[in-house]
């Protein structure tokens, strides 16, 4: 662990006989609550065999840090733990409180299998036919079939409507999205009261204006137009919040919000919606 000016620099082991997502997100949640912290990541995923598991135990050694693992093999938890008491480390098992309550509660024993297979089951391509749903509906591009998502996302330019299907995609959600273009009229799918939940993108129009501009930056296109002239721009989300107001539409306002915070807000809505 190291100090500078931009913070504290410190070293986690995330060691999983999986994809390793889960340590991922607890890896992200646990820096998120300490300010100026700087994780440096260490990454070893897959790990299913004693040999595999001391080539990383000797990484480890060479960049102290704490080490957070999910293992299903007893003989490979053991060797790690053993491994990180004699180096004095931090080690902890992420799951084990959740698996330990849960298998009490239900009075069954863990199985220890290795988690997340990729079955091909029928949730798997549900997920499939809901990405693929995404895509085809992407950006107001095709308006056929929109009756049948379960979610569209209007909103104008640069407010996040491509992620946030996509995401809600891999829950299984068919979402679409519908972009606010001055001058262009919406889909009439889109405004029938039985159809799908429709779900206005909100956004301030100081935080659009800079994404917009960090947009252009990036592509070097120095044409801007009234795509980010600050009065155009105030129009734009001006115009939109009267649309959603007026159709008594569910908003959402992404201005601070990341894509993971916007799906679960959409999948709150279809939850209420189905109750």
């Amino acid at each position: 662990m190291t100090h500078d000016r931009l913070g504290i620099f410190a070293n986690f082991h995330l060691v999983s006989d999986s994809t390793g997502e889960t340590l991922a997100g607890v890896l992200r949640a646990t820096c998120a609550q300490f300010d100026n912290v700087m994780p440096v990541e260490h990454s070893y995923f897959l790990v299913r065999s004693a040999r595999q598991l001391e080539r990383v135990i000797t990484e480890i050694a060479a960049a102290p840090g704490v080490v957070m693992f999910t293992l299903s093999n007893l003989e490979h938890r053991a060797q790690l733990e053993d491994a990180c008491r004699e180096m004095d480390m931090p080690c902890v098992a992420v799951l084990d409180p959740v698996l330990d309550m849960t298998s009490r509660y239900l009075g069954v024993e863990m199985n220890h299998r290795v988690g997340n297979p990729r079955k091909l089951n029928a949730e798997y391509f549900k997920r499939i036919d809901a990405l693929d749903f995404a895509m085809y509906h992407d950006d107001g591009q095709q308006h056929v079939d929109l009756a049948v998502a379960d979610v569209i996302l209007v909103g104008v330019s640069r407010t996040s409507k491509t992620p946030t299907c996509v995401y809600l995609a891999h829950r299984g959600v068919k979402a679409a999205n519908v972009p606010m273009v001055p001058g262009v009229p919406l889909p009439p799918e889109v405004f029938s009261k039985d159809g799908p939940l429709v779900v206005g993108l909100l956004i301030s129009a100081d935080r659009l204006i800079h994404i917009r501009r960090n947009r252009l930056a990036s592509m070097k296109e120095t044409r801007a137009g009234s795509y980010t002239d600050e009065d155009a721009v105030r129009r734009e989300v001006m115009d939109a919040q009267k649309l959603f107001e007026r159709e008594g539409w569910p908003t959402i306002d992404v201005s601070r919000r990341s894509i993971e915070e916007t799906a679960a807000a959409v999948l709150n809505l279809l939850a209420d919606r189905a109750t």
